[in-house]
Order: C-alpha cells, then sequence, then structure tokens
C-alpha cells in the first residue's frame, strides 16, 4: 500500500500537469454507493449515482469467503435493477461532441443467495447493443469497454431485457481521450468495442491502470490465469524488463510502465493463443513494440508475423530498433481493419538473418461494432416539447432513446431505420397548454392520443401527418373551429373531439370518417340536413339494395342444400371403404359446451371428399398416437395429409376436439395449417396442409435420402420452429402451451421451411395464471422434470422440451439411449457433463466436423443447456431462444456479404482455418474481457 501511494506522488510530481488535466475530465460512477471518496489505491474520485437514476435499489455486494477475494471500495455496492422486459435504465453521461472517448461498465455480483441464479442482460450504448452481460463467477469483476467519438453532446448507457436474474452495475466510468487515438476510418458508422489489452512480460498479476496510463486504460498481466487465455506459449520464451524510461509520444499514447516489459522468443518464436468474446469479427488491431536490450553492434531483432496470415502485414519485416528510430522508443503498427476469428492464435518468427528472436511488449484488440441508428430527429422534437409539458412527472422523465432497445411505454415505433414513432398515448397525463405546432414533423405518427387533458387553443396544423388514423382530442378545452385539412389526411379514419369548446360548422367530408365523435361541443354543428327529395331517394336506393341482397341470400341457401344432399348420396356408396367405428358418439365431442361441427371454427369436409381425395385412404405416409396419417389430393389440387382417429375413445376424441379449437383460431407461417375435419357416422378426420420433406426426426436420425443436413439448415429449421412455439405463447390470448414439443412434431415443406405439428395435448393458460395444473404428459426425453414432479405446466415447459431439440440437432443423437449415454442414459445429462468440461467438439455431429464455425456451434450449446435448466425459472424465454439462434446464424454466415462489418477496398482478410483441433485443448469460450485484481483498484 505505501509503495503504492509513493509511486503515486513520483508520477504527479514528473508530469503533474497531464495527470490533472485528465483527472479532472474523468467520471466515475460507484453505482449503489451512497457517498462520494477518493480511492486510496489509485487516487481516483468516485461519485455516487444516487442523483442520476431514480430507478433500482442499492444492494450490498457479499463476497463469498471460499472465493478468497476482497474487494476494493468500488466494488462493495452496485445497484440491481427491476426484471421488468418493458423496460431499461439508463444512465446520461455529458461528453463534447466530436471528441473520442472511452467508456467502461463493470460488473461485480457476489454471492448468491438461496434459489437465485446468475444475472444475463443486455448492455446498449445509445441504440447499439455493447454486450450482452454473462456472470457466471460472483466473485469476478467483468469488464466492458467500448471506444467511441461523441457525436453530441450526451450518450447514454443503458441496461435492460435480462433473461435470468435482474440488470445490474457496479461502476461506470467515462475518460476522455488525447486527440490523435484510436482514430479509424470507419468511426462515422462503428464504435470500436475492447476485446483484449494484455500487458507481456508483467511483473506481477496486477492491472495496470491510472496513474500509470493517464487515460485510464487497463491493461491486463499475462500472469493471469483462466481458461482460455493466453495459451500456447512457445518454448523459449522468456520475460525482461528495464527502468529505463521508454519513449511513448506517438498515436496511441501506451504507459511507460506496460513498455518497459515484454516477452522474447529465444528459440526464435513467440506463440500466444487467446478466445475473443463476440468474435469472429473485424477489428482494429495494435501491437506495440520497443526495443529494451542493449543489442551489441552485430546484433540484430528481425521477425515476422506468421500467424495469423495477412498478406499485406506478414509479409512486412519488423526492426524495431529500425522502425522506431532507436532503442527504448515505441514502434506501434496498427492493423486498421483485420477479419479474426474467436480463438485467435498469433505468431512471431524471427527471419534467418537475425541473431535475437522476436520480442513483443503488448497488445490492443478492438471489435467493430455497427452503431445503430437512433430514433429520428424529426420525432426527438416534437417528444421533447410534449415532455416539458409535465416535465414533473415520471412519464415525462423516461430516459434513453424513445425506441430502443425497449420504447418508452407511452409511444410505440416502427421497424424502419431509423426508428419513427408510430402512437403517442398521453391519455390524462395532466397536459397543459397548447398542442404543439411541432407534431407537425412526425409524419410516421398513426395514432396520437391527446384526451383527458387541460389543453387548450386551436388544433395547429398538422396537415403533415398523413399516415395518421386514429386521433383523441377528446376532454379538454380547445376551441376555434375544425380545421379543414382533418378532411384531407388520406388514411384518418377515427375522429374524436367531444366535450370541447370547438365552434363553427363541421366540415361535411369529416362526417364520412368510419368513426367522428363531437358531442358536448355547444357551438359547433353540422350543416344544413339533407332535403325531403334527396331523403325520398336515399330510402328507394337502400331498399333496392336490400331487395337483391335478399334474393341472392336465398339462392346460396338453396344451392347449399342440394350440395349436402348429393354428399350423401355419394357416403352411401363409399361408405365401406374405410373402417367406421361402431361406437356412439359422446359428450366429449364438445368444446367449451359446444359441438365442434356447430362452432364453425374450421372447414367441415364431407367423409366422401377425402376418400376421392385419399383413393380411398390407400397411400399411409405416417403413424402416430392419434392413428393413421395418408396422402391426398383435393380436387382443387391442394395436397393434403389426412390424420384418421383409430380409437374414438374419450382420451383421443379430446385430443381431436382441442386440436380443432385451437388450429381453427391460430394462424403463423411456422405452425402447420389446418384445412378442415371430418366428423361423420363416429369417425373424427383431421385434414393439414401436406408436408413434402416430412420430420425433422427423419432427417437428424434417419438420414432422408441419404443426404443430412448441414450446419446452416439445421439452425434456419430450429429459428422457425421457436417462432412457431413464441408465438404460441406470446401471440395467443391466452397463451398456448404445446406441451409435446419434439423433432417428430416439427415438420418440413417442400423448401425445407419447417412448422410445429401435432396440438392434441395443447393446453390454454388462463390470462390470470402462472402455469396449469394438469397430469403430465408428453413424451420420454423430451417431458419437463419439473413440470412431470409437480404437475404445474408453464411456457417453460415447452422452453425444456425445445433445449432437448436444439441438442439433437447439435449432435445427431437420440434424446435417450442407453446405448449412447450409458449411466446418463439421456441426451440432457450427456450434453451437460460435457460443456461444463468446455467440450462442445465431443457433442458435435461427426457429419458437421469441419465444416462449421465453432462459436456458432458454442451459441447454440450455450442456450439449449439454458433451455434444460432443471428449474423453469433459470430458462430462457422463446424470444431469447430466437436472438441466440440468429446470432448464430449471423456468425456461421460471417464474410458472406455480412454488413455489421466494416466494408472498404482496404480490408484485409486473414486465412480462416478450422479450429476444432484447438478448441479440444483448450475448452469453453466463455471469457469477459478483464479480471481486475483487488489490489489494482
Amino acid at each position: 500500500m505505501k509503495a503504492r501511494v509513493l509511486l503515486l506522488l513520483i508520477i504527479c510530481l514528473v508530469s503533474p500537469h497531464l495527470l490533472q488535466s485528465q483527472l479532472t475530465k474523468f467520471v466515475s460512477i460507484d453505482c449503489g454507493g451512497s457517498e462520494s471518496y477518493t480511492d486510496p489505491l489509485n487516487g481516483l474520485s468516485w461519485s455516487s449515482d444516487r442523483d442520476m437514476i431514480g430507478f433500482g435499489e442499492s444492494v450490498k455486494v457479499t463476497d463469498d469467503p471460499a472465493a478468497g477475494t476482497a474487494t476494493g471500495k468500488p466494488y462493495q455496492w452496485r445497484r440491481d435493477f427491476p426484471n421488468d422486459s418493458g423496460s431499461k435504465y439508463c444512465y446520461k453521461l455529458g461528453t463534447e461532441e466530436h471528441r473520442r472517448y472511452l467508456i467502461r461498465a463493470t460488473f461485480k455480483y457476489g454471492s448468491l443467495e438461496d434459489q437465485e441464479t446468475y444475472p444475463k442482460f443486455r448492455l446498449y450504448l445509445d441504440a447499439t447493443q455493447w454486450a450482452t452481460v454473462i456472470v457466471e463467477d460472483g466473485s469476478r469483476v467483468y469488464v466492458k469497454e467500448i471506444i467511441i467519438r461523441a457525436v453530441s453532446s450526451s450518450v447514454d448507457v443503458c441496461l435492460c431485457c435480462a433473461t435470468t436474474g435482474s440488470p445490474f452495475i457496479s461502476t461506470l466510468e467515462l475518460r476522455p481521450l488525447n486527440l490523435s487515438m484510436y482514430a479509424t476510418d470507419f468511426e462515422d458508422s462503428f464504435f470500436l468495442k475492447v476485446a483484449a489489452r494484455v500487458n507481456f512480460g508483467a511483473l506481477n498479476k496486477d492491472v495496470i491502470r491510472y496513474p500509470d496510463d493517464p487515460y485510464d486504460r487497463i491493461w491486463d498481466s499475462d500472469l493471469i490465469k483462466r481458461q482460455n487465455y493466453l495459451v500456447d506459449v512457445a518454448p523459449g520464451t522468456e520475460r525482461i524488463n528495464t527502468t529505463r524510461s521508454v519513449e511513448i509520444r506517438t498515436r496511441e499514447y501506451p504507459p511507460v510502465k506496460v513498455m518497459q516489459t515484454a516477452v522474447i522468443g529465444t528459440k526464435g518464436t513467440l506463440n500466444y493463443r487467446l478466445n475473443l468474446d463476440d468474435f469472429p469479427a473485424n477489428a482494429r488491431a495494435y501491437a506495440y513494440f520497443a526495443e529494451i536490450e542493449d543489442l551489441a553492434a552485430n546484433e540484430t531483432r528481425k521477425f515476422k508475423m506468421t500467424q495469423p496470415y495477412m498478406p499485406d502485414y506478414s509479409n512486412a519485416v519488423v526492426n524495431i530498433a529500425e522502425n522506431a528510430n532507436g532503442s527504448y522508443t515505441l514502434y506501434e503498427p496498427s492493423y486498421m481493419n483485420v477479419s479474426l476469428e474467436f480463438v485467435l492464435s498469433f505468431s512471431f518468427e524471427k527471419t534467418q538473418d537475425s541473431t535475437q528472436g522476436p520480442l513483443l511488449n503488448a497488445i490492443e484488440i478492438s471489435r467493430y461494432l455497427k452503431i445503430a441508428s437512433k430514433t429520428s430527429q424529426r420525432d426527438m422534437t416534437g417528444l421533447n416539447v410534449l415532455r416539458s409539458m409535465d416535465a414533473e412527472k415520471p412519464w415525462a422523465n423516461e430516459v434513453g432513446d424513445p425506441c430502443v432497445p425497449v420504447p418508452w411505454k407511452w409511444v410505440t415505433c416502427s421497424s424502419d431505420t431509423p426508428p419513427r414513432i408510430e402512437t403517442i398515448d398521453l391519455s390524462g397525463k395532466n397536459l397543459k397548454g397548447q398542442i404543439p405546432s411541432e407534431l407537425m414533423s412526425m409524419d410516421g405518427l398513426t395514432e396520437l392520443w391527446l384526451d383527458d387533458n387541460s389543453l387548450n387553443g386551436p388544433i395547429p396544423d398538422l396537415s403533415n401527418l398523413i399516415n395518421l388514423k386514429i386521433l383523441h382530442l377528446a376532454n379538454n378545452s380547445l376551441s376555434g373551429q375544425l380545421p379543414s385539412f382533418l378532411s384531407t389526411l388520406p388514411n384518418l379514419q377515427e375522429i374524436y373531439i367531444q366535450n370541447n369548446s370547438f365552434s363553427g360548422e363541421v366540415p361535411p367530408a369529416l362526417l364520412k370518417r368510419k368513426i367522428f365523435r363531437f358531442e358536448a361541443n355547444p357551438k359547433l354543428h353540422r350543416a344544413k340536413r339533407l332535403s325531403t327529395h334527396a331523403k325520398l331517394t336515399l330510402g328507394i336506393s337502400v331498399g333496392l339494395l336490400a331487395t337483391i341482397a335478399i334474393v341472392l341470400l336465398v339462392i346460396l341457401l338453396m344451392f347449399h342444400s342440394q350440395q349436402r344432399q348429393g354428399s350423401h348420396k355419394r357416403h352411401g356408396t363409399k361408405g365401406d371403404s374405410i373402417r367406421i367405428s361402431s361406437k356412439a358418439s359422446n359428450s366429449y365431442f364438445t368444446s367449451r359446451g359446444r359441438n365442434v361441427m356447430e362452432e364453425g371454427t374450421a372447414y367441415s369436409i364431407p367423409l366422401a371428399d377425402l376418400e376421392e381425395a385419399t383413393a380411398n385412404f390407400s397411400k399411409k405416409i405416417g403413424k402416430g398416437s392419434f392413428g393413421l396419417v395418408y396422402y391426398g389430393k383435393m380436387n382443387d389440387r391442394k395436397e393434403v395429409a389426412v390424420k384418421v382417429m383409430s380409437d374414438s375413445s374419450s382420451h383421443n376424441t379430446k385430443q381431436f376436439v382441442n386440436e380443432v379449437a385451437l388450429l381453427s383460431r391460430i394462424h403463423h407461417r411456422n405452425l402447420v395449417p389446418l384445412i378442415g375435419y371430418c366428423q361423420e357416422v363416429h369417425q373424427c378426420i383431421l385434414v393439414y396442409e401436406y408436408m413434402h420433406n416430412g420430420t425433422l426426426r427423419d432427417h437428424i436420425h434417419g438420414s432422408v435420402g441419404g443426404k443430412q443436413l448441414d450446419w446452416l439448415a439445421r439452425l434456419q429449421i430450429a429459428q422457425d420452429a421457436a417462432k412457431g412455439l413464441e408465438y404460441l405463447h406470446t401471440g395467443c390470448n391466452p397463451s398456448i402451451i404445446h406441451r409435446d414439443v419434439k423433432t417428430s412434431n416439427i415438420l418440413l415443406d417442400v423448401n425445407m421451411k419447417a412448422k410445429v405439428s401435432d396440438f392434441g395435448l395443447s393446453i390454454q393458460s388462463e390470462d390470470d395464471l402462472t402455469h396449469v395444473s394438469s397430469v403430465a404428459k408428453g413424451t420420454v426425453g423430451y417431458l419437463d422434470p419439473e413440470y412431470y414432479a409437480s404437475e404445474q405446466l408453464t411456457e417453460k415447459s415447452d422452453v425444456y422440451s425445445f433445449g432437448v431439440v436444439l441438442l439433437e440437432l447439435l449432435s445427431g443423437r437420440k434424446p435417450v439411449s442407453a446405448v449412447e449415454y450409458g449411466a446418463d442414459w439421456s441426451i440432457v445429462l450427456w450434453a451437460r457433463s460435457l460443456i461444463r468440461k468446455g467440450d462442445v467438439v465431443s457433442i458435435m455431429d461427426p457429419y458437421l466436423t469441419g465444416k462449421v464455425k465453432i462459436e456458432s456451434i458454442w451459441r447454440v450449446a450455450e442456450i439449449a443447456i439454458q433451455c434444460v435448466e432443471p428449474r423453469g425459472h433459470s430458462r430462457p424465454r422463446m424470444q431469447d431462444i430466437i436472438l441466440a439462434i440468429q446470432d448464430a446464424i449471423k456468425t456461421e454466415k460471417a464474410g458472406e456479404g455480412n454488413d455489421e462489418q466494416p466494408s472498404s477496398s482496404s480490408v484485409v482478410q486473414s486465412t480462416r482455418k478450422t479450429l476444432l483441433t484447438s478448441f479440444l485443448e483448450i475448452g469453453s469460450p466463455n471469457i469477459s474481457h478483464g479480471n481486475l485484481a483487488p489490489s489494482a483498484r
């Protein structure tokens, strides 16, 4: 401690002006802390976030005694936020326009309490998703850093969208940079997300930061040992250091203390390998070299970068002293835009004419992160004026971007780029004053709700709102005549202006709108009424149209009756072509008290028509618990799958009624559509769209046609099926729990698009319940163990089953097999054991070996294992599963015209190599940047 303080004093004496000027511009926020203080370890001044944010609670961080780690003062508290998927929680940081900044957020959770799971949530900078924070070790400080060029006077750092636990934050820091630092050709469109910053040859495990680095970057020691971090060190690698000063005044200004240490390859080679979180991606990479050994006149140090191989860089010979114009001087080659893999292997090898091996002082790697568009400035102007009309209310103090990552409570947004405001709902918000004319610029508005306020004055010119459909201005004190532009807005359907003080005549065109309410405006009146002659003409016209309609209806009814008679005749001649049950109809043929055929919820198809379509049920294409399935072709040439119930027991009949009732009211492109049903002479038949490519199970375990699915096809199928289930869970009211998700219930159409089928066991949940109590039903291997034990069914039971499906897609193995899994017996236990060891390669279907990107495999393995967590509350939602699958698809497609990477004629693409062998050695990829030792704080 004394040595640290002494060093601080020495450095302050050497360069007090630089340190003091930087320190006064630093912003250091102790999130959850209650007071301001100066950290004795580094002299940084910290302030509480009490007055910065009105949400969340301050929580004392409890260290696990078994972890054996102490906590620096900034990590004694954290701020926890509610797990509300519809809310975001933001800190606003002041910036200077066009200035570059390093922004750092850190997260230390501490020990878990009973029944808790570690949090996983998203971190945003303005509208850009900065990172996903995944806590796996409560004693570790997780560090997220990003370098930006500010485009306005402030930026917002927001937390939201937790899939497990609740969002939280420990510290938030803003560090201004020197004007020359971290400039790129792409900074108008991309941030730099820091992936690695390593000090080689470090004297100890402590990180180096302020005051050693005046810009307070955090340089990790290469002595830190953690999984997949700096492995494969070459034989002959030695550590060297010097006490002599090193000239570092170049573009990036690395700290002298970092440049005073290095590693050298005494046998001619330096090799390292580390994982880069959120890669593969395009990156900005820096190598820092300074010759800190006194070489003799006849000694030289020349080397090349041999891995990753990049022609423009690998052919260049590095001669540090020559490149830097002397020893003890920084040489700083920068790789502006290189494509790097998730597992980065880098090597330097000496040239044949060199007497000394390669040397490396430090590296720094940052990922290009596409800047997402914020809400249109045209809309922001109008929103800010509305907020100023009642700035004391919570609704007016929502923070961050109005639309991204989640919208404010009182607006809805489009999916355009940039997002546009579509709805403003400020009913009953105590707004006072006139309707702001600034709304004129919000031409994306479709609904404007300003009713039940205290607004006065006339309606301003809103003629530019050509997309407006609904206008609610009722129950205010508005006055003046109704403006003529209301009649010309092309999409305006509903106008509510009752209980105001409008005057004059209602424009006749407004009366033609779908809904126009204007009562309780004493001085407002209709135009003159129609004359008696006009009324008589109108009455005759209406009467004539009504007579014609009645005649047409009678003709249609007669035609329908003749068709039914012909159908019964055909049935009499062909009725023995299929086995007809002799059991009587029973009460189970009712759905919520009504007969299925009386419900009118689906198209009833006569049995005779189905016999004709299926050639008397001659082509069997499948069999399930319900019965046999036949191929058919209707008169309109539509191909169908006809499912015939083989047993009319009460159980099967319940399934029949349930499937008809459910599928008649749900429609989604990833659900197999029900075309119709037949319920004649006690026979139950369901008619579906024919799915040409069969079941997913056939393709995984049966290799249909001898051709196996590639990884991208599996991902697309998983995404389709997940979207179908997500619709059942969130798009239906009440929501629907499938209860029998498995690969044989995921069907593939002619284009290999997946659709979920077989809703016989599905259950509708009630709006006010979090679960449904039912006897556990499903398929062995897919059945949620929590549901089986408690008989409490939730949507997370479908999530568990879908996790098993994902594991099947990954491995090509069946859900249950004593032969394949031994004592584990199930794919879940087998896969969980391997993933905990960091071994994803052993899980992979051998057919995929050498044909996939490992990061894509890991992304799916990670979400699959979360899906099959024993407790339902620890499992993700279907929305989160879809996002994970989409991440894997994006990773797998990386390099195929991906617009999320900088594009330029100068882009240098590295040679992509298969990394399966290295993964067998290095294990799990879940590495977060930074592991701050308490003494460094």
